[in-house]
């Protein structure tokens, strides 16, 4: 059974970044022994939320049991509204909630096949959130190449869709046209996977160049902060997303207030996940025998309950215990008198 993890805390439309669940929603299907959630790079699953901590809890695989712990996070992980306790395991089931800091997450366990990369997946919901906020914000999150000197100064080119060559040249139906008549009717190819780009020289007569280094006539990684020049043209690339990813997983944790209330989206807000239950039971520890020796909680210490009188099965032991000691204590006295 593969884990599928939803993210409730951004709305909108678009596909699932792993390739699985829903559409509309934002989701990762993984199935793997340990999946780390957390703000950096690396994670899983990775959430780019200043309250999140970089490796900031874990789910693990038993047998057929998927069971969640605390990374000794800044903010705490949250079952429901419950806190658990760092190194503690709790046992997961489909339609539960766990709060990540801020983030509101749901968990499907259901048979299902990733249909991509773990790490490409994870980048993908992380660029995705990122760019859903900046929208949110009223900015532009699509990535794009911009002509920010020569003849075509200004010209932009929005590169959407992943995967995709992106023609540039002079040529009426490329898709960034420059006047320069220096400039190939397809001059070059740019294409872009996940936040990065690259670029491909078509055999134009005058070729292109990157920080002054030959364009060759296949798919070579074009550079933050490089620049593509074309003739007489500069064009560099922006990726909003990606840059505030990292600037995100740059900045240290936010701490929140212990009485910071953060409430579970509605089932309206999250009606991409209208199949699971709204309300979380109170969930208990899994055993600490099922977990590896590094993740297994501490022993627990003797449980005291203050002010707590005697119950009935306990006055009857008593009794029992006094009866017995009489008895004892008379059959001693008897033999003595015979002596």
């Amino acid at each position: 059974m593969a884990l599928t993890i939803v993210v409730l805390s951004s709305g909108g439309a678009g596909d699932s970044p792993g390739g699985a669940g829903k559409e509309g929603e934002l989701s990762l299907t993984l199935d793997a022994p340990r999946i780390i959630l957390g703000r950096a790079e690396g994670c899983e699953v990775r959430l780019p939320d200043t309250s999140v901590s970089p490796r900031h809890a874990s789910i693990r695989q038993r047998g057929a049991t998927y069971l969640l712990l605390d990374e000794g996070s800044e903010n705490g992980t949250f079952l429901g509204k419950t806190r658990i306790a760092p190194r503690t395991a709790m046992p997961l089931r489909t339609g539960d909630r766990i709060r990540i800091g801020r983030v509101w997450l749901a968990l499907r366990i259901e048979p299902a096949v990733p249909k991509a990369s773990p790490a490409a997946a994870a980048k993908e919901l992380a660029l995705e959130l990122v760019a859903r906020g900046l929208a949110a914000q009223g900015e532009d999150p699509t990535p794009r190449v911009v002509v920010v000197d020569g003849p075509d100064l200004g010209r932009a080119l929005r590169v959407e869709a992943p995967g995709r060559p992106y023609f540039v040249g002079r040529a009426k139906d490329a898709d960034l046209t420059l006047d320069d008549p220096d400039v190939s009717r397809r001059h070059v190819a740019i294409t872009r996977r996940g936040d990065q780009f690259s670029v491909q020289d078509l055999g134009s007569r005058s070729g292109a160049s990157l920080d002054g280094a030959p364009v060759p006539q296949f798919d070579t990684v074009w550079r933050p902060g490089q620049v593509l020049a074309i003739s007489a043209d500069r064009l560099v690339f922006e990726h909003p997303a990606a840059e505030a990813l990292a600037e995100i997983e740059r900045s240290p944790c936010e701490p929140l207030s212990p009485d910071t209330a953060v409430e579970p989206p509605s089932p309206e807000e999250a009606s991409a996940t209208s199949s699971s239950p709204t309300s979380t039971p109170t969930p208990s520890p899994a055993s600490a025998s099922t977990l590896s020796p590094l993740a297994r909680p501490a022993a627990a210490a003797p449980r005291v309950v203050q002010g707590s009188g005697w119950g009935f099965t306990e006055a009857l032991i008593a009794l029992l215990a006094l009866g017995v000691l009489a008895l004892s204590i008379a059959g001693l006295m008897w033999l003595l008198g015979r002596g």
